[in-house]
């Protein structure tokens, strides 16, 4: 996936690349006025970028540094990056900006499902991700899907785990809580154990499985 990862990283580049990049980003006066991006926390900047510094074009100009440091450290938070989309009604940009991003989410998603634990900087597990999609403005169902379609030992084991941190006393409705809980789900634990069962994670997977069983 790593050759997957520097493409999507190369298209959002390019589809960004028309957006100078400034030295210095206009503040909001009353809170910290001009600044300059090179010398400010990239964390700080990530959560004020849009809201009191910047404007949409600083935005889209900052965007592919965002994008990449999430999956190179851990010291930016995915929710506050991909919540910026929204804000910015991504949806309205041009197409070839949507695709770039799009192609960005499903790469990561992608990779993410491919490795256990997950070596991709901030987004450390499957809820990490969903969480930071559902604040770009995404359905999870499209990820849900590609789930679905990885019969992975890896994905398995997410999906395991993920099934161990359910809530099963919120019978609130939910999007992932509704899939987590189908039978299917059960069904696929099943499956993986009998195939992984000399494993050492068989018996999470087995765990996981007793858990939607009663």
């Amino acid at each position: 996936m790593e050759n997957e990862l520097r493409a999507a990283l190369a298209g959002v580049r390019d589809a960004f690349a028309r957006y100078p990049r400034r030295a210095v980003l206009d503040g909001c006066p009353h809170c910290e006025g001009s600044v300059l991006v090179d010398e400010h926390d990239l964390f700080g900047l990530s959560i004020s970028l849009g809201n009191t510094v910047g404007d949409r074009a600083d935005v889209k100009a900052l965007l592919p540094v965002l994008l990449e440091r999430l999956l190179g450290s851990d010291d930016l938070d995915p929710d506050i990056v991909l919540g910026k989309l929204p804000h910015q009604q991504w949806r309205t940009w041009p197409r070839v900006e949507q695709q770039a991003i799009d192609a960005y989410l499903d790469v990561v998603w992608r990779s993410l499902l491919a490795d256990h634990p997950p070596r991709l900087g901030s987004f450390t597990d499957p809820a990490t991700f969903l969480d930071a999609a559902r604040a770009a403005g995404e359905h999870v169902a499209r990820f849900l899907d590609v789930w679905d379609a990885t019969l992975t030992p890896s994905a398995d084991r997410h999906l395991a785990e993920m099934v161990a941190g359910l809530n099963f006393a919120n019978q609130k409705p939910s999007a992932l809580g509704d899939w987590l809980r189908r039978e299917a789900t059960r069904d696929r634990l099943y499956r993986a154990w009998e195939r992984d069962c000399d494993s050492p994670w068989a018996d999470g997977l087995a765990q996981a499985y007793d858990l939607l069983h009663h």
